[in-house]
């Protein structure tokens, strides 16, 4: 099989710092090139180091790696946005070291400003932050586009549709909330149906290459709900990290949404 090349699957290299220091990943993906990659009608199964063993976050990547997975999420709590607290960007970096996977940072702080650049130095290919924690977004999306990485706006279950779209042309990725923030194994809120059809609508309609992830509550069924939607890349933590065999079960996920994602087309 020819290796692809780097247009292929519509991938971004991330550029380099004007002193010449690469901004992360130095070792090929699955994708055949040393990139971050566009949307390009194949769900993206995203597991989220929230629900893997907090004293062993490099080995748990490193077997899903091992067994297909090229991207997975760290999800980025300060206590105060939302109540729980967890990684700092020193942890993003270790997981940088090994290589050959992908890393958004979705951070769930009250002050993105000053923690999206730090995750973006320490290595992550997007970084994600919250409308309601930055209500005018559009200037830290610049700063972190210059800095080489993705950028990416999420919204909480509470937040519409509405205030999410206008922002499409200024992202690289869409992020609705299945479930409130700050806490893993919560059951998936099938009202956000209705939001992710709305939002796969408007980038549809934008022509733009932008993705459509969601994050809470996926498990087969609930991502194949939410493929089925217009969801591109499904965030799961306990429904990958909880059950006997990760490997299979991201397998699953990633299967039942490949199927319902095309059928929604059909």
């Amino acid at each position: 099989m020819k290796r692809p090349k780097p247009t292929d699957f519509g991938c971004l290299v991330r550029p380099k710092q004007p002193n010449g220091v690469g901004l992360g990943r130095t070792k090929p993906t699955d994708f055949g090139c040393l990139v971050r990659p566009r949307p390009e009608g194949r769900v993206a199964v995203v597991p989220s180091l929230l629900s893997a063993d907090p004293g062993a976050l490099r080995r748990d990547a490193a077997a899903l790696a091992s067994g297909g997975a090229r991207w997975i999420s760290l999800d980025v709590m300060d206590g105060h946005f939302v109540p729980n607290l967890t990684y700092g960007p020193a942890v993003l970096k270790a997981l940088r070291r090994r290589g050959g996977l992908l890393l958004d940072a979705h951070l769930m702080v009250d002050d993105p400003e000053k923690y999206g650049p730090a995750f973006a130095e320490a290595g992550a290919d997007w970084v994600i932050f919250h409308l309601e924690a930055c209500p005018r977004p559009r200037p830290l999306l610049r700063r972190l586009r210059g800095m080489g990485v993705g950028v990416g706006l999420a919204v909480k279950p509470a937040t519409p549709a509405s205030k999410l779209i206008p922002f499409l042309p200024d992202i690289d990725l869409a992020l609705i909330m299945t479930v409130e923030p700050g806490f893993g194994a919560q059951a998936f809120l099938p009202a956000m149906l209705r939001k992710i059809r709305a939002v796969r609508k408007a980038i549809d309609a934008s022509g733009r290459r932008v993705w459509l992830q969601v994050d809470g509550g996926i498990y087969v069924h609930t991502g194949a709900l939410a493929a089925g939607a217009g969801a591109d890349s499904l965030v799961a933590g306990s429904g990958v990290f909880g059950a006997k065999d990760p490997v299979a079960a991201m397998r699953a996920i990633r299967k039942a949404a490949q199927s319902a994602f095309e059928k929604r087309t059909m």
